[in-house]
């Protein structure tokens, strides 16, 4: 099977996103089928939207590659309108659509959601098929969009790191001393919340935590920059470590030295990240935008809030540090959550199966 896949940027950006794309790329091409990325130029949406509408680049590229289908990540989908149609009208070649999250799904201003529903609306009428990260995104376009084209779900894994932990480590660590370690794991943009983060935080003895922020700086370096300035007028420089984007193995040292992870975004479409804490034990804070619902369990391993409200997420730190043995209870379920979820080699296997079924391929 000769597979094209469409994607903004290059396939090793660090991004959840991302990492699907390289997981699903890597077992297509263990089963022996040969994958084609197409890459696209990272613009602004309104750039995305007008330049690449009028290009006919893509469309020469894909005919020359005779694919048996096209993959495209759905955040493309301001550059795809016209291409879609003229794959759908007069080449008959099968596009599948990966949903991570909608665009219009994220906070924004009321106006520009209103032009991006509009521009994923008309997008996703235009794929024969959808590979969705969970089910809150699969009733999110089916809402959206009434779509009824086949489809699948298979779900992000988090066992990206060959590193273990095993439950006395889980429950040794939350009962040593020394302060709370929290760390966030995602890139330094508005949407993942650090500002709220940092804000909850604050509100606790400095000497109570520390945090460990993970991911990309240079995403949105504007808020980087207001990331700063926070929490140098906080006065947290001894307790905020922004460690920029790291070796997988240095990851997975400091999961394996936290506490309990947390990212409080403003919309998540799955989380992986959430995963991959608890890989290590770590319970999740996250909120109930989105499908961190699909992972968490308010009280079981981890905690889901409202978006933007600190003050509860202050009184669930607190309680994380005066409570270490509830903690070490959560970190235990959290790693058995994580156990019982399906692998990578598991979702993308039914991603193959799916496609094989669309192209009659083997």
């Amino acid at each position: 099977m000769k597979v094209g896949l469409v994607i903004y940027g290059d396939l090793r950006t660090v991004s959840g996103g991302h990492l699907y794309g390289r997981q699903l790329v890597d077992h297509l091409e263990r089963q022996g089928d040969v994958v084609e990325i197409f890459s696209q130029e990272p613009r602004s949406y309104a750039r995305n939207l007008l330049r690449e509408n009028v290009s006919t680049t893509l469309i020469d590229d894909v005919l020359e590659s005779e694919l048996d289908v096209l993959l495209q990540d759905e955040l493309n989908h301001a550059s795809l309108l016209r291409a879609n149609r003229y794959f759908r009208k007069w080449e008959g070649i099968p596009v599948v659509s990966i949903v991570h999250h909608l665009r219009s799904s994220e906070d924004r201003p009321r106006w520009q959601n209103a032009v991006a529903r509009q521009l994923e609306r008309r997008y996703l009428r235009s794929v024969d098929g959808f590979i969705f990260n969970g089910e809150t995104t699969k009733r999110t376009v089916e809402s959206l969009a009434g779509v009824t084209e086949p489809s699948v779900v298979a779900v992000p894994a988090g066992n990206r790191f060959p590193e273990g932990i095993s439950e006395d480590e889980i429950s040794k660590r939350v009962r040593r001393d020394g302060p709370l370690h929290v760390i966030f794991l995602g890139s330094v943009i508005p949407r993942k919340g650090l500002h709220i983060l940092i804000d909850a935080l604050s509100r606790l003895p400095s000497e109570s935590w520390r945090l460990s922020v993970v991911g990309p700086l240079d995403a949105d370096e504007a808020y980087t920059s207001a990331i700063h300035r926070q929490v140098r007028r906080a006065g947290l420089y001894e307790n905020v470590t922004l460690f920029g984007t790291l070796p997988d193995r240095e990851i997975a040292r400091l999961l394996k030295s936290a506490d309990l992870m947390a990212m409080p975004s403003s919309y998540e479409g799955y989380g992986i990240a959430y995963l991959e804490g608890m890989a290590f034990g770590l319970p999740a804070l996250a909120t109930t935008s989105g499908a961190a619902s699909e992972i968490i369990t308010t009280g079981d391993n981890g905690w889901l809030i409202d978006p933007g409200d600190t003050e509860a997420m202050a009184a669930i730190l607190v309680s994380a540090l005066q409570d270490p043995e509830t903690l070490a209870e959560m970190s235990l379920t959290a790693r058995r959550r994580f156990l019982a979820h399906p692998t990578w080699e598991d979702s993308m296997s039914l991603v193959r199966s799916f496609l094989t079924s669309l192209t009659g391929s083997r």
